[in-house]
């Protein structure tokens, strides 16, 4: 070989040793309510996990909040806009996402709906449809959580109140249900409150001192998540009544744990977003896989995964 062909050979080496690596472009995307939270860390890292042992590369987006429909809204829409094979997505709200789910399925694109149930019929009006629902049984969520307390509560009995999570979502309407019939069932159980938090903590805080003030006698609060369960869980301390009102959440979180663990919060009703996450995904690779889309109206397949009742104990 000439000197010159092998000054190029070597330069031609250097470029590609230099060059960067090829990115595998990702044939899914996954949309989810917020990272601010617990809950959706986890799912979060059940999606990840899942992704690395199915081989496949997923981009997994997030709004600000749990209450920003509209940037969830534009963050879909901007996935519309990439190559994805098929999208896995839990709506803020049952309507917020209906048009660019619409877009998507029109697109050939596959869709999995996973936590907040997204309308139905509203999807089937716009001409779309998922191939499959997987969730919690949020009544059954509300319903464990109120038994919990009804039970610890004995012949006694009692007052009760349940702190909501945001009028109108789908997750926090079941959980309410559920705990709500559970109590007016119970003979002895008297429930003197009900309002929404938002999913809020420092509106727990508040909905839940001022409930305190208008019932003294409450002795139980069931919370529709975690967060507003700690801010409960403070407006009892504040009041002086650590360990006479018993307060139990939803979800599991790791700051509930420890509360719990510590004795300062009563129970949980502890979701798997993990496992919730991680089965959307199954479902989705295995929907592309399939090729074909369930037809608009068509009954999707529904996956519940179940929860469990945590206490100190």
């Amino acid at each position: 070989m000439s000197v010159k062909k092998t000054m190029m050979a070597a330069m031609f080496g250097a470029a590609l040793a230099a060059a960067p690596a090829t990115v595998m472009a990702a044939d899914y995307a996954v949309v989810l309510k917020t990272l601010a939270n617990p809950f959706w860390v986890n799912m979060k890292d059940g999606i990840e996990a899942e992704a690395k042992k199915l081989g496949v590369e997923v981009d997994i987006v997030s709004s600000p909040s749990e209450g920003d429909l509209q940037a969830q809204l534009q963050l879909f829409e901007d996935l519309l806009n990439k190559p994805y094979k098929g999208i896995a997505f839990a709506p803020i709200s049952a309507n917020n996402l209906i048009q660019p789910i619409a877009k998507a399925y029109k697109k050939g694109m596959f869709l999995v709906n996973i936590d907040e149930k997204v309308d139905m019929e509203g999807l089937k009006q716009a001409g779309a449809n998922v191939e499959a629902f997987i969730t919690t049984n949020n009544v059954a969520v509300g319903k464990k959580g109120a038994d919990f307390i009804i039970n610890k509560l004995g012949a006694a009995g009692g007052q009760v109140a349940i702190i909501e999570g945001k009028a109108g979502t789908a997750s926090g309407e079941a959980r309410k249900n559920g705990a709500s019939g559970a109590f007016k069932a119970a003979a002895n159980i008297e429930l003197v409150a009900s309002q929404p938090a938002d999913w809020d903590r420092l509106r727990a805080l508040d909905v839940a001192t001022n409930t305190l003030q208008t019932s003294p006698a409450l002795k139980a609060i069931y919370c529709a998540n975690d967060t507003m369960a700690l801010g409960a869980m403070q407006a009892v301390q504040n009041a002086g009544k650590g360990g006479k009102v018993m307060v139990v959440g939803t979800d599991g979180d790791p700051e509930a744990l420890a509360m719990i663990k510590a004795g300062r919060m009563t129970a949980t009703v502890a979701q798997d977003p993990a496992k919730i996450g991680a089965t959307g995904l199954d479902l989705l690779v295995e929907a592309v896989k399939n090729g074909k889309q369930t037809a608009v109206g068509a009954v999707p397949k529904l996956v519940l995964i179940d929860s469990i009742l945590v206490t100190k104990e």
